[in-house]
């Protein structure tokens, strides 16, 4: 029996630092059955007080606006946050959200984590937080780590968000397959989508996830 997914919101919280567009992360709990340890974007469940004007859209931009505020102390105006993509958790998993990701900027003297569900906030580089992934100092969900990959080549907030209101939202469906020495997590859009298949030539639009390493690969369309 599948198990319906739950409707949810994230924000990813973008700052221009010293060193090139940064990225709010924050370190749950290790002690949460969910992502426990992981590194995260703020967000969390859509909540019946979220709901009003706008619809599934304006309720899911009003719960970013609200986790980024118990999360990570930060007030956040819910009609500036744009939205980039929709992931829904591959079926088969005990724990399924249906997850509306937006992008938005913050001002990065005000991040205060909660001490409960949250234990630690950093601000990242893309480029910085997938290195420390790949050398094994930090956790990042398929998600995660598929949203920063997409950033590597933006420059500034403003290019992100101007990016992100001229596009439409990409919708992130997985399929799991499983490989030799790791997985593979198959978008729509991939010619292997539809029948499990990774070994189908066609495009592409899928997470390697291997013992080697991840690897996100998205032909253009």
């Amino acid at each position: 029996m599948t198990t319906e997914a739950a409707p949810a919101s994230t924000v990813v919280l973008l700052r221009d630092g010293s060193a090139g567009l940064e990225v709010l992360l924050l370190r749950r709990n290790s002690q949460l059955a969910f992502h426990g340890g992981a590194w995260v974007f703020p967000g969390g469940r859509i909540d019946a007080s979220d709901s009003g004007e706008g619809g599934e859209l304006g309720a899911a931009r009003r719960a970013a606006s609200r986790e980024a505020r118990e999360e990570a102390g930060l007030s956040l105006d819910p009609e500036a946050l744009v939205q980039i993509s929709h992931w829904t958790t591959p079926e088969g998993l005990p724990k399924r959200f249906a997850t509306w990701f937006f992008v938005g900027s913050a001002d990065a003297t005000q991040v205060r984590v909660d001490g409960g569900e949250i234990h630690a906030h950093a601000w990242l580089t893309p480029a910085a937080a997938l290195e420390a992934r790949r050398a094994g100092e930090i956790e990042l969900p398929p998600p995660t780590f598929v949203t920063l990959t997409t950033l590597l080549e933006t420059r500034s907030t403003a290019e992100a968000i101007a990016a992100a209101r001229s596009q439409s939202p990409l919708i992130y469906l997985p399929r799991l397959v499983r490989l030799e020495g790791g997985a593979c997590s198959l978008y729509p859009a991939d010619a292997g989508w539809e029948t499990r298949d990774p070994s189908l030539e066609g495009a592409r639009h899928r997470l390697l996830m291997l013992d080697s390493g991840w690897r996100y690969l998205r032909d253009p369309f």
